[in-house]
């Protein structure tokens, strides 16, 4: 007998929530915006003080927290990608409005709105959750069990009883599992925001019913937020004025490269906003051999175009994914930036990542004692699946044919339902501690 349960997809770019019934089937939860119902639920915060009463604040998630910050993009803060965090020691708290959020506090904000907006399909919850994480968390040095430990508190404060974790592609793979017809071993690719996660699972049919065996497990932490990174280094931040110099006394020193790492990075850049760093480039402004460009910087940052921004670099990724040349556009306030991008461009910029990601998946196959001739079929799922050189990676391994795709926004949370329905998760899933 199924259980009934719900898998939770809590990504860098967006949530998925997925709920599986007694009879096994699953379903997507769904937000009613706008009219349209919407099952990708953005990973993204927003903060700002009551108009009323200015000691409150209001807090949204969501494409509601896109809402508050478009409409009040100054006296809005406004978070994304900042799952990027949750494995990050060097990650305590931040401020927001003069109060100190820790990691499980922004998850717990984020969880709770989203659950609000989920209406009658998230009203009344199972007590068994399956959470998804990446095989390895992006950072530097990441940690993780204590990313798991922030995930246990703030789903804990949801109310569930049985919190259980499995690794996102391996619940692809079950969501991929319903379209086999017969017995096979699946390479699964799960390409998000922040990681690029892949899995080796063998699947067998035996009395009307598919057996599975986890193979290998294998990761790398760079994804689609990185190519995002590679973009805006190369096309926005050198109209910015990284490269250029300022003036020291009576040197001329290089502008500090730091700015632009940080500003280059989504869940950094509500952070830059509020730093020393940006007091020091304000001030860097006046003794700058071009400052109009660092002026152009601080623009950005003051009126909290970064929304903007990554609007901008998105269209370029997608475009590119359909055309050989696309055209940069990016427009806020007094900053315009409009540039011719090939894709040839975009392969070389992001062929460290590239590099990253074929590495990570021959480790899988070297992990699970298979030659690439043993793989059946390989699903690629996620945002970054559509950028033509990563499908490239996979082709040249295993051949166009074995491809398959689909499910890129809620392979993952459907299959963690459907790993949660199982009568015994112990093989797919496990407890934090």
């Amino acid at each position: 007998m199924s259980t009934a349960a719900i898998g939770v997809d809590f990504g860098t770019t967006n949530t998925v929530v997925a709920l599986a019934g007694a009879d096994g089937e699953a379903r997507l939860a769904s937000f009613a915006h706008d009219n349209e119902a919407v099952v990708a639920f953005r990973s993204a915060l927003s903060f700002h003080a009551d108009i009323d009463n200015p000691r409150d604040r209001v807090v949204e998630a969501g494409p509601w927290a896109i809402d508050a910050y478009v409409e009040e993009p100054l006296e809005t803060r406004f978070i994304q990608s900042f799952k990027t965090y949750a494995a990050s020691p060097l990650f305590v708290h931040t401020n927001v409005l003069g109060r100190w959020f820790r990691f499980e506090d922004l998850l717990s904000a984020f969880l709770l709105r989203m659950m609000a907006h989920g209406g009658a399909d998230l009203a009344q919850l199972p007590k068994r959750l399956i959470v998804g994480r990446p095989v390895n968390f992006a950072g530097q040095q990441p940690d993780p069990a204590l990313a798991l430990s922030r995930y246990e508190i703030a789903f804990r404060r949801l109310g569930f009883e049985e919190i259980r974790y499995a690794y996102e592609p391996v619940a692809a793979a079950f969501f991929f599992a319903r379209k086999l017809a017969g017995d096979a071993t699946v390479m699964v690719a799960d390409f998000g925001g922040g990681t690029s996660d892949f899995s080796i699972v063998r699947f067998r049919r035996e009395r009307g019913e598919i057996r599975s065996q986890a193979l290998a497990n294998s990761g790398a932490p760079v994804a689609g937020d990185a190519f995002d990174y590679r973009i805006i280094d190369q096309l926005v931040s050198p109209e910015l004025g990284k490269g250029t110099s300022y003036k020291a006394w009576d040197h001329m020193l290089p502008i500090p490269a730091r700015y632009y790492a940080a500003f280059a990075r989504w869940e950094q850049l509500a952070l830059l906003r509020a730093s020393k760093d940006m007091r020091d480039i304000r001030g860097l402004v006046r003794t700058a051999e071009d400052p109009a460009k660092l002026a152009r910087l601080v623009e950005i940052l003051d009126h909290n175009h970064g929304y903007r921004l990554y609007q901008a670099v998105s269209r370029l990724k997608e475009t590119l994914s359909d055309q050989a040349e696309a055209v940069f556009r990016f427009e806020a306030g007094d900053a315009r930036i409009e540039k011719p991008v090939g894709r040839a461009d975009f392969d070389a910029w992001i062929a460290p990542e590239l590099g990253a990601i074929a590495a990570a998946a021959d480790e899988a196959i070297a992990r699970a004692g298979v030659a690439p001739a043993d793989i059946d079929k390989v699903f690629l799922t996620g945002g970054s699946s559509f950028v033509p050189a990563v499908r490239r990676l996979f082709a040249e391994r295993f051949g166009e044919a074995k491809l398959e795709s689909g499910g890129e926004l809620v392979s993952i949370a459907t299959g963690l339902a459907l790993i949660g329905a199982q009568s015994d998760v112990s093989q797919w899933a496990t407890a934090a501690g």
